[in-house]
Parts: C-alpha cells; structure tokens; sequence
C-alpha cells in the first residue's frame, strides 16, 4: 500500500497537483464497494464509505464514526485517519488547500458545487480524471491470485450446477443456487447479480433472471463470478440442455472460434479495437456480424467492469499485467443466444486464462 501511495504522491505532483480526492463524489458517505474501489486500492479499507486525500507528502483517510474501529486495523500506515460525526464533503473542505484534483467521473454536478462552496478561499478544484485508474489497471501478483482463486470458485460453480441439471428449474432458482453455493465455497459473494437465460432469454445480452423455467431442448447462458480478498471475477458459459438443433450447434462452435480468435490477439501493446476486430473476423464473416452488438471485452479487478475496454472504439491499448474478459457472443432475438467469457491476465507469453471450466458444449439435463 505504501509503495501504491508514492505511485499516486507522484502522479499528483506531475499533473501539478498540490492534492487529489481519492473517491467517490457522487454519493459520498455511504458509497458501495464499487465506488470506494479506488481508496481501497490505496490504502486497503473494505468497508463502504470513504474518501482519502493524497499530497506530495500528506495523506488523509476520511470516513465516519461507523468505521473507526475498523480503520486502525485495515488502513494503511502513512495515512492518518480523520474519523467524521458530519456531512463528508463538509470535512474534506476543510482538509483541501492549492490546487485539488477531483475524478469527474465519479463526480455529480451538484456534489461538485457543493463542495466549491464549502472550500476556503484560495483552492482551486481542478478535474484530474484516471490518475487513480491508470496505476489500479495492472494488476500485481497479489492482486492476480485473488482473481484466481474468485475464478476457481466459479468454475466449481459451474460444475456444481451442471451435476444437479438445469431442466424444470427457473432461471431464478439456478442464479440463486449458484450465489449460496458461491458464499458455500468461500467468495464473500458474487460479483454481479448472476446472468441466467434460458431459449430466447440468452438472446438479451443482460438479461434479468426471471420465473421462466427452464426447458429441454433449448440453450442455457450462464455469466457470473464471484469475490476473493475483494476480487472479482467473471465467466459465460453456454450450456444445452438436453439436444438441441444444428443451427444452435453451429452458432455454439462459431462463437468458440470467434472466442479463441480474440483469445489470440489478447498480447502486450495490442490496441483494443485490433483485438476486438480478431474476434469479429470470423462472425462476420458466417454472416452474423449485426447480431454480435457489445465490444469483446472489459477490465476486470476490485470492480467487475474497469479499465482497460476492448471494443470498436476503445483507445487503450494493451499492457503487461492488465486483466480483461474475453466474451464474444452472438444474440438471435426470439430465438437463443451463445456467449463465452474467460477472465485472462495479459502476460509477456501471450493470456493466462484464470477461468477454467470447459468451453466445450455440454449437454444435460
């Protein structure tokens, strides 16, 4: 943690900064894990309300008098605890003097003003997006072994619900057997509420799991991952349930070679939009190109969907040590839809994979 802060105290220095806000303005106070990821990437609190502050030499942690206990045994040293009884953005004004950066993307217009009006006279608040973002995106070996062992989770998961059938359930029964069996195995929970979508539900790429019961003969998409040390990880698989037809066989086998395709391309200093185009060589070419809607990936970390983007119109290019999904997926309304996701970590000898449960078209009841 101590060597991240030095990271950022030099990052804020060069985009000549005397301070940045390390959190979330949007609700500050009570802001949920995924928007207090960056103050725990930073300085390691896992509970949900916080903000911290970070100078070429100072370093403050804020949150409210529900953590202070907590605070002592999970920050780390360096930082000194300011521990609230008021309004967060009244107590961070008081802290902030020069030129402040702020993250607007996880800024509201209104909080922004609030803020402005509560500083002293003299400080200049500043937007400073990513500066947070561009250090959390590669991953350390500490960092990878949590996504790991989330991911192993998952894959017994997906084992687990295979052997008891899906056939004669709802989607809402599976999604919520796999959450317990998740918590069952270790994950402090899932990282998304689970995906289930059985027939033509799997042709809505985000579906909401319903009351539908699942049937023979049709296909099944599954996308979930589960939380380690405050990890996410996330995987699609695509199941049959009992026999399906040709056509469903067909679009299964075209996805997993669009899959491997941006599999392939997943390589230190590949442009998004490059690896994106590798996986939509193959389906546009079957001639389900319009079918095939959403980029080939995201980043992947304490949030379930961060930095770095792989799609048409992503500007990132690839680094050692990110973390991205690789979900391509092809989606016929009415009918079904097939996507297959793997979590990989981006190495000098091409992705290793992290999710390992089969590719392969599994049939069952």
């Amino acid at each position: 943690m101590s060597e991240r802060a030095e990271k950022l105290s030099a990052a804020v220095a060069d985009a000549g900064l005397d301070q940045l806000i390390v959190g979330d303005l949007v609700r500050p106070g009570d802001s949920g894990p995924d928007a207090i990821a960056d103050a725990r990437w930073l300085t390691g609190f896992s509970g949900t309300s916080a903000l911290a502050v970070v100078g070429a030499t100072e370093r403050l942690f804020i949150t409210d008098f529900r953590y202070a206990e907590r605070v002592g045994s999970e920050v780390a040293n360096g930082f000194e605890p300011v521990i609230l009884s008021g309004r967060m953005l009244a107590g961070l004004a008081k802290r902030l003097r020069g030129r402040v950066g702020y993250d607007d993307s996880q800024t509201s217009v209104a909080n922004l003003r609030k803020l402005a009006d509560e500083v002293e006279e003299g400080v200049e608040l500043v937007p400073a997006p990513g500066l947070v973002t561009k250090l959390r995106r590669h991953k350390t070996a500490k960092e990878v072994e949590a996504m790991a062992a989330a991911a192993k989770i998952a894959d017994e998961v997906y084992g687990w619900l295979h052997e008891r059938g899906f056939a004669g359930r709802t989607e809402r029964e599976v999604a919520l057997a796999a959450e317990v069996r998740m918590r069952e195995l270790g994950a402090e929970g899932p990282s998304f509420r689970p995906i289930v979508a059985a027939g033509s539900n799997a042709a809505i790429p985000h579906h909401d799991v319903s009351e539908r019961m699942i049937e023979a003969g049709e296909m099944l998409l599954i996308d979930m991952g589960a939380i380690v040390d405050g990890y996410c990880s996330d995987c699609t698989r695509t199941f049959a349930v009992g026999d399906v037809g040709e056509k469903e066989r067909e679009v299964f086998e075209l996805v997993k070679a669009a899959q491997q395709a941006g599999l392939d391309a997943v390589r230190i200093g590949v442009e998004g939009k490059d690896a994106d185009a590798a996986s939509r060589e193959p389906i546009d070419e079957a001639g389900y190109g319009e079918l095939y809607g959403h980029g080939l990936g995201h980043g992947v970390g304490l949030e379930v969907h961060e930095a770095p983007r792989l799609g048409k119109a992503s500007e990132d290019t690839l680094e050692a040590a990110d973390a991205v999904t690789v979900e391509p997926g092809i989606y016929l309304p009415g009918e079904f839809g097939v996507r297959i996701e793997d979590l990989v970590i981006v190495t000098d000898s091409g992705p290793r994979i992290l999710t390992r449960f089969t590719k392969d078209l599994l049939t069952g009841s």
